[in-house]
């Protein structure tokens, strides 16, 4: 006999993205804390900085600029996966596309617009990315 828990569809989605992306963007963070220079948090100890402050002021502002690019990857990812909640329940968006297939008969016009609600988030997520690039470029000037 099985264990029966009730839980929204909408959770459980929440639930089972945060699980299955939480151990990638764990990775990415350290990766790219890691890749920053063993000789940069030397010479953080060397003029006296805590390791809170080193970590603070010399190796995050650094290995973010690193991390960016495929943590960027993985949100458009969970965007992408997020389809998968339909199969719960969860009313997103390509559950209702094919509820409207199956209601109106008319598949082309339903799946294009899908198509161009998805790329829209992507291109939206990717500008915003590119922004804070940018930005953080313009900063290191």
């Amino acid at each position: 006999m099985g264990l029966s828990i009730p839980i929204d569809p909408f959770w459980g989605a929440i639930i089972t993205l945060a699980l299955s992306d939480s151990a990638f963007t764990a990775e990415i963070y350290r990766a790219g804390i890691q890749s920053i220079a063993r000789g940069q948090r030397e010479a953080a100890e060397t003029i006296g900085l805590t390791p809170a402050q080193t970590m603070r002021y010399v190796i995050l502002p650094q290995a973010i600029r690193r991390i960016l690019p495929p943590l960027a990857n993985q949100f458009i990812y969970i965007v992408k996966m997020s389809a998968f909640a339909s199969v719960i329940g969860m009313q997103e968006l390509t559950r209702r596309a094919n509820e409207l297939v199956v209601t109106e008969y008319r598949p082309l016009e339903i799946y294009t617009l899908l198509i161009f609600e998805y790329l829209i988030l992507v291109l939206i997520i990717s500008a915003g990315v590119r922004w804070l690039e940018r930005r953080m470029r313009a900063d290191e000037r």
